[in-house]
């Protein structure tokens, strides 16, 4: 009986320190993958108004054929994850080139977290 007991308590402290370790992680992880607003409002401005217009609205230049620039205030676009969003910017679209090549990972995420503001 007391060795039920003992085994239960131990359950019980061994699962909430999975989750408060979880929790801790999570709080960590989100806080290092967030980027700079306004180095991310300079690359946009350099590499993507072009197409996605100034404000982000998929206004800038049409193409005679494909696909138009994607919106990035849509709720579409606010629904995608981040790592959607980041996999977009690497790989690029059909008329988007991938920009992988040319930017790093925090300017990806730098842009990432300008396009964010844009949605509001």
């Amino acid at each position: 009986m007391k060795r039920d007991w003992i085994f239960k308590i131990s359950m019980v402290w061994f699962v909430s320190g999975l989750l408060v370790g979880t929790v801790v992680q999570g709080r960590a992880e989100s806080k290092g993958q967030s980027g700079d607003v306004a180095r991310g409002k300079a690359i946009f401005v350099r590499h993507c108004t072009g197409c996605h217009g100034p404000e982000g609205g998929g206004d800038g230049y049409s193409f005679l054929r494909g696909p138009d620039p994607a919106n990035l205030t849509s709720p579409s676009t606010r629904k995608k994850s981040d790592a959607e969003l980041i996999k977009t910017i690497h790989d690029g679209k059909p008329n988007m080139p991938p920009w992988k090549v040319r930017l790093s990972e925090t300017e990806s995420r730098d842009v990432l977290t300008y396009v964010r503001t844009l949605a509001k």
